[in-house]
């Protein structure tokens, strides 16, 4: 018989067993559904991560006070460190014990905290942050919608952040308006591009003029301390090196007695993109068990169809048709419903990958399902129905005409 033949039996048996048929194949829609659904969703967030990772200055390098064993393991931010003690600080000294190191570019302290501000007889409590003008510029990634950056002549000024000139107050805050912080007047000399993030909330002085607006700051001592490396290759040697250098310089002996954490934006990045990846994988394959049910479907339709027509079996082989025959009509037959399921499996992925990315957000949007993949799920499901199929069609290309031809 010609492949045409084989063809057109396989889907007039496809036809003549609709309910039954239907039920498998909606199997395989769910299954392939989910798989394609939620690994395109994974590749949306990829791509999200990677965005935003392009945004980042990996070579940075931050320095805390306080430590738990916790931090050190995960290399992460404080937050997933658990309870960190912030008795210690950090001053003028560590800056300078850390200065002669290899593969640094720049180091820099930094202060925070938060202080009411006022604009136009309005008042809001808002975070400012107090840096130093002539390295800040080097090691920060933000940029100014209009404006300046700060200079290292500034004092009382200020480059703030998108949500704090155009959503806080009622009036929009311009360059060179005034807003009054503890009583001092601080000029806005730059407004920040809008990221999504903190920093769209956040004032960005001088540390001069910062240190004498927010309470309980003190000159020389630092809430942080910012270094870059000269290269993301120096990042993990040199926060080794951090390490060593301050356990010596402030006199601790004993790891239980460290009192800093050292933290670096690319092992941050470097562990959010692996827990994206494991988190994608780990639901792609508890989507993958309702593919194995589906295909569990399949071989009991094929069960079923040989049954039904054992009798058909049996003509066909007394008039001529050869075991081969009777296997590809029958692998015809599971290939179609496959195809069939995996069509609208991709369909149906192609629906919960687009809603999934709507709930999260429009930042998470990458443009639908990709064709490689859609064609990958398509392949997957005629596989599973070739496979799923395999067994009963191999028993029913066995069956001696005379068997069949009895068979009741």
């Amino acid at each position: 018989m010609r492949n045409s033949t084989y063809l057109k039996m396989g889907l007039n048996m496809l036809v003549h067993s609709k309910l039954r048929s239907w039920l498998t194949i909606i199997g395989i829609v769910i299954g392939v559904g989910s798989v394609i659904g939620i690994v395109s969703l994974g590749d949306a967030m990829q791509a999200d991560i990677q965005s935003r990772l392009a945004e980042m200055d990996l070579t940075k390098i931050t320095i805390s006070p306080g430590y738990t064993k916790a931090s050190s393991s995960m290399r992460g931010p404080s937050w997933m460190a658990g309870d960190v003690s912030t008795d210690s600080e950090l001053t003028d000294d560590d800056i300078d014990a850390l200065k002669g190191l290899d593969g640094i570019q720049y180091i820099t302290g930094q202060i925070s905290g938060s202080e009411e501000a006022k604009y136009a007889g309005e008042t809001a409590t808002l975070s400012i942050t107090g840096v130093d003008p002539q390295v800040w510029k080097y090691t920060t990634t933000l940029k100014t919608q209009s404006g300046r950056l700060l200079e290292p002549a500034d004092k009382y000024v200020a480059v703030i952040g998108s949500d704090i000139a155009s959503g806080i107050y009622d009036r929009n805050i311009g360059i060179n308006q005034v807003i009054t912080i503890n009583g001092k007047a601080v000029r806005v000399v730059g407004i920040l591009e809008e990221k999504g993030a903190g920093d769209d909330s956040k004032i960005y002085m001088p540390i001069d003029g910062a240190v004498e607006l927010i309470d309980d700051a003190e000159k020389d001592v630092y809430d942080s301390i910012t270094v870059k490396a000269r290269s993301e290759d120096l990042v993990n040697g040199l926060m080794e090196d951090i390490e060593d250098k301050l356990m010596v310089s402030r006199h601790i002996i004993r790891e239980d007695d460290r009192d800093f954490s050292v933290t670096a934006s690319k092992s941050m990045a470097e562990s959010v993109t692996e827990m994206t990846s494991s988190m994608t994988l780990f639901l792609g394959a508890i989507a993958a068990v309702s593919l194995l049910v589906g295909s569990v479907g399949i071989a009991n339709t094929m069960f079923t169809s040989v049954l039904e027509k054992t009798k058909e079996i049996g003509t066909m082989k007394a008039i001529g048709a050869k075991n081969r025959d009777i296997l590809m009509i029958f692998l015809f037959n599971s290939a179609m419903v496959g195809l069939v399921g995996g069509v609208l499996g991709v369909i149906l992925g192609w629906i919960v990958s687009a809603g999934l990315q709507s709930m999260m957000g429009s930042d998470m949007t990458s443009g639908g399902v990709s064709p490689y993949l859609m064609i990958e799920g398509l392949a997957l499901a005629i596989l599973i129905g070739v496979i799923s199929g395999m067994v009963p069609a191999y028993r029913a290309s066995k069956l001696k005409p005379v068997d069949a031809l009895r068979y009741e």
